[in-house]
């Protein structure tokens, strides 16, 4: 059977544009969710079932450039790695070019994450509000509060997330003998990305608890380790979990929206970039 196709840039950014897109369009609501569950001030103080598509706007408009930014740096890593190592060490090929690739997206989904979770937890109403009020309040360093634990979340969520996808989509070519469908593709992102969700759920609510920026009685947190101490003070190490039911839920249908959405573009994109290259 021969190999997969390597993604070029080109395909590869245009492709997690449309991925990246479709699944915070289409799961918004359980996202939002997820984050009032999170909030300190709890569920029904942070507004509940209502409003679930508040902050959606934001979500939108980073969604693309976040997610091409992923996959283009990804596939170009691992394009580059891949090819000059053993197979038995492609594993950490996937680790190290899944971390180059969220390290280079969180600069556009940070920044939209402050917007979004602030807006989801009710502190502000509309989209304009919410940047005024962050630059009035912190400055441009504000849409980038929880930066490095965002990374640390993300890192050892793709270091899970990559080589279970990748090493399951081998599998399941080599044993039907070709390469894997689209709707095969969306399974496998679904398994790997609800497995690495439900794992790196404690990261995920010291991130929100960093970005919505106070706890119930309106104290800031002063970093990552100030905020776990205190999310542990609430309840001890289920406090940490908060939230994950609807993140693995979340996470595990946006891996098949996403996982599908990206490798039915990416094969659509590439035919066409080959044509025109030809």
């Amino acid at each position: 059977m021969a190999p997969a196709k390597e993604a070029s840039f080109l395909t590869a950014l245009l492709a997690g544009g449309c991925a990246g897109t479709s699944v915070d369009v289409a799961l918004f609501p359980l996202d939002t969710i997820k984050t009032r569950l999170q909030d300190p001030r709890g569920f029904s103080k942070a507004g509940g079932f209502k409003g679930v598509y508040q902050g959606l706007g934001a979500a939108a408009g980073g969604s693309a450039p976040g997610a091409a930014l992923f996959f283009s740096t990804y596939e170009t890593t691992k394009n580059m790695l891949t090819r000059r190592t053993d197979t038995k060490y492609h594993s950490a090929c996937y680790m190290v070019a899944s971390s180059m690739g969220e390290i280079a997206a969180c600069l556009v989904r940070v920044p939209t994450e402050n917007v979004k979770q602030k807006m989801q937890a009710g502190l502000y109403k509309a989209t304009g509000d919410c940047v005024r009020g962050i630059l009035k309040e912190q400055g441009v360093g504000g849409f980038y509060v929880g930066y490095m634990t965002t990374v640390a979340r993300e890192i050892p969520f793709s270091f899970i997330q990559f080589p279970i996808y990748e090493g399951m989509k081998k599998k399941w070519s080599a044993w039907q003998g070709s390469e894997v469908t689209t709707v095969q593709s969306s399974l496998c992102g679904s398994v790997a990305g609800g497995f690495s969700a439900a794992v790196t759920t404690p990261l995920d609510v010291i991130k929100t608890r960093l970005m919505l920026g106070k706890d119930k009685d309106g104290v800031a947190y002063k970093g990552a380790a100030d905020a776990a101490k205190r999310i542990h003070a609430e309840g001890g190490l289920g406090r940490f979990f908060m939230g994950v039911g609807p993140r693995t839920m979340w996470i595990s249908i946006g891996g098949c929206v996403f996982f599908g959405a990206y490798e039915g573009s990416k094969k659509l994109i590439g035919s066409i970039v080959d044509k025109e290259s030809e």
